[in-house]
């Protein structure tokens, strides 16, 4: 009979251990997991941020989808103007003059190691997941001005913490919640994660 009660005391103290070590181990699991896939998402949110400001230097305005945003940076050329003479120099007695120059918005996109075609994609996604974005022009202030908005709610690329039991580790996290840059109702593109 002693010998049952102790093998029951060990199954006991095995099973709680082991509960203690997942009661650790799953917070810091989900710390490193939520840190590396969010750092991923971001990273492509700043390449879509760069690109999106490349597009309205050509445009005008913002893409409002990424296919008009891939045809526009794969087809289309900045355009540069170069100043020959100073016009602020008060020695300067020639005259000054301004020259155009067309580059091709793919070089400095393979300059910056940004891929088009994975652009729409967010990493860690299931199913091909793609960001969400919007393009618009407001009235701000009195002026018309673009605005854009582009981002992903966690729960798309959070994988098996997508779950909202994950708050308990992080009182900040919701997986409905969206990582993204721009606001639809002012000119700004900064990101929530700034």
């Amino acid at each position: 009979m002693r010998l049952v009660v102790n093998i029951v005391l060990l199954l006991i103290i095995v099973l709680l251990g082991w509960v203690l070590i997942q009661s650790i181990r799953e917070p810091i699991a989900f710390q490193a997991e939520r840190t590396k896939r969010e750092d991923a998402v971001i990273e492509r949110l700043r390449q879509i941020r760069t690109t999106q400001e490349m597009f309205r230097s050509i445009k005008g305005g913002f893409a409002p989808s990424f296919d008009s945003l891939i045809k526009v940076l794969s087809t289309e050329k900045f355009a540069t103007i170069k100043v020959i003479g100073d016009p602020d120099d008060p020695n300067f007695t020639g005259t000054v003059q301004f020259d155009t120059i067309f580059t091709p918005a793919i070089d400095s996109i393979k300059r910056l190691g940004i891929n088009l075609d994975s652009l729409r994609y967010v990493p860690y996604g299931e199913n091909h997941a793609t960001f969400d974005i919007q393009a618009d022009t407001i009235t701000y202030q009195s002026t018309n001005v673009p605005v854009v908005e582009v981002g992903v709610p966690r729960e798309k690329f959070m994988g098996p913490y997508k779950d909202k039991r994950f708050a308990r580790y992080d009182q900040k996290y919701d997986p409905k919640k969206p990582i993204k840059f721009g606001n639809m109702g002012a000119p700004n593109l900064s990101g929530n994660w700034e």
